[in-house]
């Protein structure tokens, strides 16, 4: 009977060993996911005048912001992530091998075009997507002209280049977050 006390205290034991050797708790937890995102701004300057306009998406909105763009014109955009009033931006820079932006512009012709610095350029040399430039030949070039942002975690691969109208690509990894605006004049 004594021994069969002790083998169930062994036995407990071993479980007890081996749930706690299989928790996360040692590991890296991610650096960010898609619940600790509230908001995706866009802050979309004009070129030729200087002039910022912020656009705000609210995750899981049932509206989507309005940007709007002049045919002809060049824009630089700067990606900003937030969780609440937390910036969450700096985030992904510390992570910029684990995050790629994909830019889908659905309706519209609108050139894009990389421009990150160091901070958000992988060790790859790969430009994840912070800040872009825009060059808008037709904002409205169908119907119902949007842009979805991507911000995709872990991928295996990227690519920068534009298959259609969606800049970048990857294969593998998972969706952080993803923001829909629409487009117009």
């Amino acid at each position: 009977m004594k021994s069969l006390i002790k083998l169930k205290y062994i036995i407990l034991l071993f479980i007890t060993v081996f749930a706690v050797s299989c928790s996360r708790a040692d590991e890296d937890d991610d650096v960010l996911s898609q619940e600790d995102i509230s908001n995706i701004i866009l802050n979309v300057k004009d070129d030729a005048t200087g002039i910022t306009t912020t656009y705000n998406y609210t995750v899981n909105s049932t509206t989507n912001p309005d940007i709007k763009l002049t045919d002809g014109k060049t824009y630089t955009v700067n990606a900003v992530f937030l969780n609440g009033n937390e910036d969450e931006t700096e985030s992904i820079k510390e992570a910029k091998d684990e995050h790629f932006l994909l830019f889908d512009f659905q309706n519209s012709n609108i050139g894009l075009e990389r421009i990150d610095d160091e901070s958000s350029t992988n060790s790859d040399g790969i430009k994840i997507g912070l800040k872009t430039k825009w060059t808008v030949n037709k904002a409205k070039d169908g119907v119902n002209p949007q842009l979805v942002l991507t911000v995709i975690h872990d991928p295996v691969s990227v690519k920068v280049g534009e298959p259609g109208k969606e800049f970048g690509s990857v294969i593998g990894g998972e969706t952080d977050a993803m923001a829909t605006y629409s487009i117009s004049n």
